[in-house]
C-alpha cells in the first residue's frame, strides 16, 4: 500500500517527526549501521520509542517492541524501512511479525541491497499494512552519507584544513585558527570513523588525531597514515599511543626492521602497491577502509595530500577554516591553488560563522 503525501493525517507526520528527532539526537554513535528511530502507538498514545542501540544493535524496532507486554494492534512509524536479513542479530521484520503488529509506516528504503524493497512484501504476506514515504523530505538529510555508502561500497569522505587570512599554512604545529575552529574539528573527528594523513604531516606536527571534546573522547576515529617508505618516526604520538587509538599504515617499504618494530608497536600495516610507479592508487586505499569497516572518512593533511584527494574527486564534503591571522615568515606553504580548486570542485557553500569569533568556516558540497 503506498498513500500520497496530501492523505497522510497529521498525526501521522507529527509520529514521524519524533522518530526523525529521535535518529538524529543519536546519529554517529551506530558504527556502521544508520541511526534509526522508531515509534509504537495504539490508539493515537505512544506506548513505546527507541534508537538504535550504540554500535548498531540492537535495531530501534526490536528494542521499542520490546519495551512493551502487548504490541498486538499496534502502529510501528519506523525512519528506515525496517530490515529483513539475517545479520548478526535476526531480522527486524520477524519482531514486527511475532509481536502482531497491524501497521507499519517507514519513510524510505534502506539501501543495503539486503532490504532494499524487501520489508513491504514480507510483512504484506502476514496481513500486515505497510506505508512508505511518510515524511520522506525530512528524513533525506539524516541519510544522506548512509545512503552513499551503501550505493557506492566506499566510505563517505570529507576533507578539512585550516589556513591564514592570507591563504598560507604553517609547516610547524602551531595552531592557526581559534580554540572555537578547533572545537569543531573535534566535533567532525567524532562524527567520523577513521582520520587519514600523511607520515609528512606526522613527523612535522606530531598530532593527536584524537576527539578531545568532554564526554566524546572514546569516539577518536581510527587513525590512517599514508607512508609509503614507512619514514614515520616511532616517537610520534599515534605510535606511542597506537592502544588507546588504533593505527594503520599504508606501505609500500621492505624496511624489515621498521616493519617488525611497528608490528610490535601494535600497528596495522597495510602492503599497497604504487599507482604507475608512483603515488597509491587512492581510490583502492579508501576501497580497503571500506571493507575494514572504517565507512566514513576525515582527511586532515597537508597542501599535496589534499590536492591529490580533490585531484581524484575523492572528497564527499569540505570543511575550510580561514583565521584572521596573517602568516608572512618563513616557514609557511601557499594553499591558494588548493582552495581555487575547492572551490571549482563543489556546487554548492556556504559559511558558518557561528561561535567562531573571528575564524571563518566555509562548509563545500
Amino acid at each position: 500500500m503506498s498513500l500520497k503525501k496530501d492523505n497522510y493525517k497529521s498525526s501521522d507526520k507529527k509520529i514521524m517527526n519524533f522518530a526523525i528527532n529521535l535518529a538524529e539526537n543519536n546519529k554517529y554513535l551506530t558504527g556502521t549501521n544508520p541511526s534509526v528511530g522508531c515509534v509504537v502507538v495504539k490508539n493515537n498514545k505512544i506506548l513505546s520509542f527507541a534508537t538504535t542501540n550504540y554500535g548498531g544493535r540492537p535495531h530501534a524496532e526490536s528494542i521499542a517492541l520490546n519495551k512493551n507486554k502487548y504490541n498486538k494492534g499496534t502502529s510501528l512509524y519506523s525512519t528506515l524501512e525496517p530490515c529483513s536479513h539475517h545479520g548478526v542479530t535476526p531480522p527486524c521484520t520477524n519482531a514486527i511479525i511475532k509481536h502482531k503488529v497491524k501497521r507499519v509506516y517507514y519513510s524510505i528504503e534502506d539501501k543495503d541491497s539486503r532490504t532494499f524493497n524487501k520489508t513491504k512484501k514480507i510483512l504484506k504476506s502476514k496481513k500486515i499494512v505497510v506505508i512508505s514515504g511518510l515524511q520522506k523530505q525530512n528524513v533525506k538529510k539524516l541519510y544522506k552519507e548512509y545512503n552513499y555508502i551503501r550505493s557506492n561500497n566506499t566510505p563517505y569522505i570529507i576533507g578539512k584544513i585550516a589556513s591564514s587570512s592570507n591563504l598560507n599554512i604553517l609547516k610547524s604545529n602551531y595552531p592557526i585558527t581559534n580554540k572555537h575552529s578547533r572545537n569543531v574539528s573535534h566535533i567532525l573527528r567524532f562524527q567520523n570513523h577513521a582520520i587519514l594523513t600523511s607520515h609528512k604531516t606526522i613527523n612535522t606536527d606530531n598530532p593527536k588525531l584524537t576527539c578531545r571534546l568532554n564526554g566524546l573522547e572514546k569516539f577518536s576515529p581510527t587513525v590512517v597514515v599514508i607512508d609509503k617508505n614507512l619514514k614515520i618516526k616511532i616517537n610520534s604520538y599515534v605510535i606511542k599511543n597506537v592502544a588507546k587509538s588504533k593505527l594503520i599504515i599504508f606501505h609500500c617499504s621492505e624496511n624489515i626492521s621498521k616493519i617488525k618494530l611497528l608490528k610490535n608497536r601494535g600497528v596495522k600495516l597495510i602492503y599497497q602497491n604504487k599507482n604507475n610507479g608512483q603515488n597509491f592508487n587512492l581510490r583502492k586505499i579508501t576501497q580497503k577502509l571500506y571493507r575494514l569497516g572504517l565507512h566514513r572518512l576525515l582527511v586532515e593533511s597537508g597542501k599535496n595530500l589534499m590536492t591529490n584527494f580533490l585531484i581524484e574527486n575523492l572528497l564527499n564534503e569540505f570543511y575550510f577554516f580561514k583565521s584572521d591571522k596573517i602568516i608572512s615568515n618563513r616557514d609557511k606553504i601557499d594553499i591558494s591553488s588548493l582552495v581555487k580548486m575547492i572551490n571549482k570542485n563543489y556546487k554548492n557553500k556556504k559559511k558558518i560563522n557561528t561561535y567562531l569569533d573571528k575564524d571563518i568556516l566555509t562548509h563545500y558540497y
